[in-house]
C-alpha cells in the first residue's frame, strides 16, 4: 500500500491544543487533503494507535520516550518521527514546531507515491540543519515589501513549507525610513532597511526622539509578522544594523553621549554619529529598549546585528569610513594600533551581551548573532569573545574582512565572487574545524546560503538552478554546517509559483542522501508532466552551465548594485555626460547616487571603488561570448519549441511558459552584464587608444554593445508584458531600492537615447568628482 492510499483512511487528527498554533495549522494541512477527516485538540497525548486516528506533537526525546511509540533509539536533538499505518493511524512527532507544517506538506507533495512499509514501523528523520535561518528578508522585511502583488502571509505559510526555521520580522510599517538629509545626499535611503530598536521601542533616554505615529505603525507590522511567524511554529528574530545614528537633535540634550561617526563621507553630506555606547547610560538605553521589545513580543529569539555600513558602526572600529573614531571614554588619544582594536573589539562584545542580557530575562533561550567582516581590525577579539548565546554569520570563518578565500568554479583567477551563492562552491575544512571551535563555546556559526532573491541576480526573481543548490548544499552538510543564513529569503509563490531552488532546499532537508538527478527530473515531472518533464530538466541543466560561465562582471552589479545604479533604465552611449541632464533626469533621480560619484558617468567606477578595468572586461566579455551564450540559447529554444503544447495540453500559466521568460529574462541580464564590460573595454580603450586602428577596434566593442543592448531592451519590454512576474517592482512608487511600475513605460526612452547617441564620440570627463563637487546643487 502507498501512502497515499493509507493516508486517505485517516478520520481524526489529534493534537495538544496548549502546544504551538502550527499544530492547529498542520492539522488543517491534513485536513484539506482528506476528504472526511477533521481534527480534535486534546489536553494531553497519549499513545492512540486507533484505526483512523492519526496524532501530531512536539515532544523532547523524553517525552516521546514516555509516549512508547516506537522502539527504536531516538535522536537527543532534532528529529522528525513519523509512523502511517495501513488503517491511517499513525503519528507526526517533531522536536521543534517549525518542522510541523514543512514536513506535513513533504508528505503531500512528495511521499505520497512512497510504500507505508518505509514508515510502518514508524521511522526517525534528521533534519540536515539544525537552522535554515532567513537573513536579510528581502520581501518581508526589507526593500521588496512594497513589492507589488504581495501577499505576506502567503509568503510566511510558502517559508514554512520550504523548511525554513527562523524568520525576521522587524520590517517599516513605511514605504522609507524617516531619515533625512541635504538636498541630493541619498544617504536616508541606507536607513529603510534593517531597521534599528529605535525604529520600534523607545527609553527614557530617547523618548519623543522619533513620532509615536511612526513607532506604533513599524510595531504594528513587526507585531503582525510574529503572528504569522507562530502560526507557522517559525521562530522570530530581529535583523538591524546597530549601533545606528540618531539625529543631531539628540546631541542638543546629551552633548556628551556623542559617539562614533559612521557615515560614508562620500554619500552623506552631512556627518552623522551613533549614542557611545561605551557610557553605562547609552548601554542602558539599549537593555531598556530591549526588554521593551521582548515584553512585546516575548517570542523574539534572536537579534542579528549588522554593522559599520548604511548609518551604523563601533566606536574605534578600523572599518568605520571615516577611520577609527569615537566618543571620548574608550580610550586616550595617541595609543597604538593594537591597543584600540583590542578595546574597540571588547566594546563591541560588551553591547553584544547587553542586548542577549537583557533579552534573557524574558527568553532564557535568546541569542545574538553578528558578521565578522567589519571587524577585521579587530578580528581576534572579537572571535575570542563569540559564545555563550553570541553567535556569528559569515561566507567563511577563515576569511578576514571582505576578503574571499574562494574562487569562482570555473575561473579561477577570479576572486570577486558572491559569498554564500552557488559561485563559492567549495567549503574548506579549515572552516570545520573553526566551526567546532565556537561551538563548543556555546556559540554557533551560521553560514550563507544565497539561492533566493538579493544575493545574486537581483532584481530577477525564481532563476532556476536546482542542482547548483543541491551542490552547495552538499558542500556545507559534509564540511558539517549546522546552521544556515539563508540570504534574501524565498519568492513569494504568488508571483513565482515554480521555484526549483527551494523545493531542493526542503527535500535536502529531510534526505541529505537523495539523488539530485531522480529528484530534479520528479520535480520537473511533477510541474510538466511526463511529456514535457524530461525537456525542462534539460533547460535547467544548459541554464545552469550558463550560470557557472557567467564571469562576474563585479559583485556590486551582481547583486543589489544592478538596481541601485539602474543598469536596465540607464542608457549605454559613448559619452554619457553628453546626454543632456532633463534626458538623465529619468533615471539619475532615481539612482543611488550623489551629483559627484564618477558612476554617473563611467561605469567602472562607485564612489573611490574602481569596479572593474579594461583588460578584465576584455576577458569578461570573451568568456561571456565563448562559454555562456551557447548553453543559454539552448535552454531558451528547447522550452520555445513545446511551449504551445505545453499551453494546449497543461493551461495557458503553465510552468514551461513560467519557465522560458525567467531564463530569457536571466539572458538579459547576462547580455547587460556584457554590456557593461563592453563599456568599459570599448570607451576606456578609446580614450587610450594610440592610432586609428585602435580607436576603430574600441568603436567597434560599442557598436556591437548598443546592436546588443538595444535588442535587449527590446526583449525586456516584451517579457514585462508577457504576465510573469521575472523582477522585483513596486506599485507604491519608485525608489533607489527597487524598480517602479512605471519601469516597462521608461524602456523605450532608453532605447531611443541609444540610438541618438551611439556614434558620439567615446569620453569620460577623470575630473568629474572635483568638478562636480565645486558646484552648487
Amino acid at each position: 500500500m502507498l501512502i497515499k492510499q493509507a493516508i486517505q483512511n485517516i478520520r481524526k487528527i489529534k493534537y495538544k491544543n496548549e502546544q504551538s498554533p502550527a499544530l492547529e495549522t498542520t492539522a488543517r494541512k491534513f485536513i484539506s487533503q482528506i476528504p472526511g477527516a477533521f481534527a480534535e485538540s486534546v489536553s494531553s497525548m497519549n499513545h492512540d494507535e486507533s484505526a483512523g486516528t492519526f496524532n501530531i506533537a512536539v515532544a523532547s526525546a523524553e517525552e516521546l520516550q514516555k509516549l512508547r511509540v516506537t522502539k527504536a533509539e531516538i535522536p537527543l536533538d532534532n528529529f522528525i518521527f513519523f509512523n502511517i499505518r495501513k488503517d491511517g493511524s499513525g503519528f507526526l512527532i517533531v522536536s521543534k514546531p517549525y518542522f510541523l507544517f514543512s514536513f506535513a506538506s513533504h508528505i503531500f507533495d512528495n511521499l505520497l507515491d512512497t510504500d507505508i512499509e518505509d514508515f510502518a514501523s514508524g521511522k526517525f528523520i534528521t533534519p540536515a540543519f539544525d537552522w535554515q535561518r532567513v537573513s536579510y528578508d528581502y520581501f518581508l522585511t526589507q526593500e521588496g515589501r512594497i513589492q507589488r502583488n504581495f501577499d505576506r502571509e502567503s509568503y510566511v505559510r510558502e517559508l514554512a513549507r520550504l523548511g525554513f526555521t527562523h524568520l525576521e520580522v522587524n520590517g517599516l510599517g513605511f514605504p522609507m525610513g524617516i531619515e533625512t538629509g541635504p538636498k541630493g545626499e541619498i544617504y536616508p535611503m541606507f536607513y529603510t532597511y534593517c531597521p534599528a530598536l529605535d525604529q520600534f521601542v523607545y527609553s527614557e533616554l530617547n523618548k519623543g526622539l522619533y513620532p509615536n505615529y511612526y513607532l506604533s505603525a513599524n510595531m504594528k507590522y513587526l507585531k503582525e509578522n510574529v503572528r504569522l511567524a507562530k502560526e507557522y511554529g517559525l521562530v522570530p528574530g530581529i535583523l538591524s544594523f546597530e549601533p545606528r545614528s540618531v539625529p543631531e537633535k539628540f546631541f542638543d540634550k546629551y552633548p556628551m553621549l556623542r559617539g562614533g561617526r559612521i557615515d560614508h563621507p562620500f554619500r552623506s553630506f552631512i556627518p552623522r554619529y551613533t549614542m557611545t555606547i561605551t557610557h553605562p547610560k547609552v548601554r542602558a538605553h539599549y537593555a531598556e529598549m530591549m526588554q521593551k521589545l521582548m515584553h512585546e513580543v516575548p517570542e523574539l529569539e534572536f537579534f542579528n546585528v549588522w554593522t559599520n555600513d548604511s548609518g551604523a558602526g563601533f566606536e574605534h572600529t578600523k572599518s568605520l569610513y571615516v577611520g577609527r573614531n569615537g566618543g571620548p571614554y574608550l580610550i586616550r588619544e595617541w595609543k597604538n594600533d593594537d591597543e584600540i582594536a583590542q578595546l574597540a573589539g571588547e566594546n563591541a562584545l560588551r553591547f553584544f551581551h547587553t542586548l542577549r542580557d537583557a533579552a534573557r530575562e524574558v527568553n532564557p533561550d535568546f541569542r545574538v548573532i553578528t558578521r565578522l567582516e567589519s571587524f577585521y581590525g579587530e578580528h581576534d577579539t572579537v572571535w575570542e569573545g563569540l559564545g555563550k548565546g553570541v553567535d556569528v554569520e559569515a561566507t567563511s570563518l577563515i576569511a578576514r574582512g571582505w576578503d574571499s578565500p574562494y574562487a569562482h568554479p570555473r575561473y579561477k583567477d577570479v576572486r570577486d565572487v558572491n559569498g554564500g551563492t552557488i559561485y563559492q562552491a567549495d567549503f574548506n575544512e579549515r572552516e570545520t574545524q573553526l566551526l567546532s571551535d565556537i561551538e563548543d563555546r556555546d556559540g554557533r556559526a551560521h553560514f550563507y546560503f544565497a539561492t533566493g532573491p538579493h544575493s545574486m541576480f537581483e532584481p530577477l526573481l525564481g532563476v532556476p538552478y536546482p542542482g547548483l543548490t543541491f551542490g552547495k548544499l552538499k558542500a556545507m552538510y559534509d564540511g558539517n554546517v549546522n546552521n544556515l543564513a539563508m540570504c534574501g529569503g524565498a519568492f513569494p509563490p504568488d508571483l513565482v509559483p515554480y521555484n526549483p531552488n527551494h523545493e531542493i532546499v526542503r527535500q535536502f532537508q529531510f534526505d541529505a542522501g537523495m539523488d539530485i538527478k531522480k529528484v530534479v527530473n520528479d520535480l520537473a515531472k511533477r510541474w510538466a508532466g511526463d511529456e514535457f518533464g524530461e525537456i525542462l530538466a534539460k533547460a535547467w541543466n544548459y541554464t545552469e552551465d550558463a550560470i557557472v560561465a557567467y564571469p562576474n562582471i563585479t559583485s556590486l552589479y551582481s547583486t543589489f548594485g544592478f538596481t541601485w545604479y539602474r543598469l536596465w533604465l540607464r542608457p549605454f552611449v559613448p559619452n554619457i555626460e553628453a546626454l543632456p541632464q532633463k534626458d538623465r533626469n529619468y533615471y539619475e533621480e532615481f539612482m543611488c547616487t550623489t551629483p559627484h560619484n564618477p558612476n554617473n558617468v563611467d561605469l567602472s567606477r562607485d564612489v573611490l571603488f574602481q569596479l572593474t578595468t579594461p583588460e578584465k572586461s576584455l576577458r569578461d566579455i570573451e568568456r561571456i561570448d565563448e562559454n555562456l551564450m551557447e548553453p543559454i540559447e539552448e535552454a531558451i529554444e528547447m522550452l520555445q519549441n513545446i511551449e504551445q503544447a505545453a499551453i494546449s495540453k497543461l493551461s495557458k500559466k503553465n510552468v514551461i511558459s513560467d519557465q522560458l521568460v525567467r531564463i530569457r529574462a536571466l539572458r538579459c541580464w547576462f547580455v547587460t552584464s556584457r554590456s557593461v564590460a563592453a563599456w568599459v573595454a570599448g570607451v576606456y580603450g578609446y580614450m587610450a587608444a594610440q592610432n586609428d586602428t585602435e580607436k576603430d577596434n574600441a568603436k567597434a566593442i560599442l557598436d556591437k554593445m548598443t546592436d546588443m543592448e538595444i535588442a535587449n531592451t527590446e526583449e525586456l519590454i516584451e517579457l514585462v508584458n508577457s504576465g510573469v512576474e521575472f523582477m522585483a517592482i513596486t506599485d507604491q512608487g519608485e525608489t533607489p531600492l527597487i524598480y517602479g511600475s512605471n519601469f516597462a513605460d521608461l524602456l523605450p526612452r532608453r532605447i531611443e537615447l541609444m540610438q541618438k547617441h551611439r556614434d558620439d564620440e567615446p569620453f569620460i570627463d577623470h575630473n568629474y568628482v572635483e568638478r562636480k563637487a565645486g558646484e552648487m546643487i
